[in-house]
């Protein structure tokens, strides 16, 4: 009997390890697990912007005579530089037409106003309604008198008349040993603050020569006047020199009125009467180097829009003005100098004394217009 329990035992534990050996049933396949994907399909939005808006500059000429045409155009190029537009009107020396003009531009909701005036006070009536309408006022080459405005970019008149009267002062000591003679100062319209400043350079040097004899005849800045003021004082009075307040106005007529009276010579010729003046016209740059004249203080009028053109564009971008020095390498009006005043900001650009030793200087604007 425990014979008989052994084998069996024996064949069981066989068997356990044979089925232990046995290859391992594959298990059944897992059921697919589906996975949820979102696809984002990215839209392109496309945003229609409004084109930039065009930048309008209203400029309101006094009048095109004399250096007048070569300062506009100078706005014309310093508003076609930025891409602007630009709506210019004359008014023919007419104050009441400038103010009708300028009432025009704010209609029209320009970006800024640039005028030149006609009138330095008359023009605040028409500063006021600017402002009123939000719109910032420049002017150029002349400032306006009894009211603030954004800037003013002009000569440095008082340097130009400055420069001319010390130049009389020169031709009459070399011409009698000592600064004296009688000299006919042609002034331009008393109502303007450049005809004011160009005075007083001119004047203030006088005072320091007692001997020297001024007499001042105001002409409006008309050619007619200064025609007929030289033909009635240099007819009655030894005049030993002439200053005008424009030789751009004044060069020719006043030439004409000599010769008329036979007293049209040229430097180092005996009776030749001096001319000095302000502004340096093409007229006044040929006299001078055909020898009927004797200097001119050139103003640099075609910078004039070029340069305010950069001020403008600060005022729009809500960019502040400050005063100090301009420098411009290479610009005859440079350096400049920025201040402010009761009329706004001012920038004062350097006049050039012009003779017969640089009246050939291509520089020059007056041998550049044509």
């Amino acid at each position: 009997m425990k014979k008989t329990v052994t084998i069996f035992t024996f064949f069981m534990v066989l068997a356990l390890l044979m089925a232990s050996c046995a290859p391992a049933t594959p298990a059944a396949p897992a059921e697919p697990q589906v996975v949820e994907k979102t696809v984002v399909v990215e839209k392109t939005v496309v945003v229609e912007k409004e084109a930039p808006k065009t930048v309008t500059i209203g400029y309101g000429a006094p009048e095109l005579s004399g250096g007048q045409g070569v300062i506009m155009n100078g706005m014309v190029t310093g508003a076609k530089g930025k891409n602007w537009a630009v709506v210019t009107t004359n008014a023919n020396f007419d104050a009441a037409a400038q103010a009708n003009q300028i009432d025009y531009f704010i209609s029209l909701g320009v970006d800024a106003i640039v005028v030149v005036p006609v009138d330095s006070q008359a023009i605040c009536a028409s500063v006021q309604k600017a402002k009123d309408a939000g719109i910032p006022f420049f002017t150029i080459d002349r400032a306006p008198i009894g009211c603030e405005i954004n800037m003013t970019v002009q000569s440095d008149n008082y340097m130009a008349g400055k420069q001319s009267g010390e130049a009389m002062v020169k031709l009459l000591t070399e011409k009698y040993g000592e600064p004296k003679g009688t000299v006919l100062e042609l002034q331009g319209d008393l109502g303007q603050n450049v005809a004011q400043l160009r005075g007083a350079g001119f004047n203030d040097v006088m005072k320091n020569y007692p001997n020297i004899k001024v007499i001042s005849k105001p002409t409006e800045w008309k050619a007619e006047k200064f025609s007929q003021a030289t033909l009635d004082v240099v007819s009655t009075e030894a005049v030993d020199g002439i200053y005008m307040h424009s030789d751009c106005v004044g060069t020719k007529v006043v030439l004409s009125a000599l010769e008329q009276l036979g007293k049209k010579f040229k430097a180092g010729e005996e009776g030749h009467i001096f001319l000095t003046g302000v502004d340096a016209c093409p007229d006044a740059v040929a006299a001078i180097r055909d020898g009927y004249s004797d200097q001119a203080s050139s103003q640099p009028l075609p910078d004039f829009g070029v340069v305010i053109a950069d001020y403008i564009e600060k005022t729009l971008k809500g960019e502040q003005i400050t005063e100090g020095e301009v420098v411009k390498e290479g610009a005859l009006w440079s350096p400049a100098r920025i201040v402010k005043s009761d009329t706004g900001f001012m920038m004062n650009l350097a006049t050039t004394s012009v003779d017969k030793t640089n009246a050939s200087d291509p520089a020059l604007w007056g041998n550049q217009a044509k």
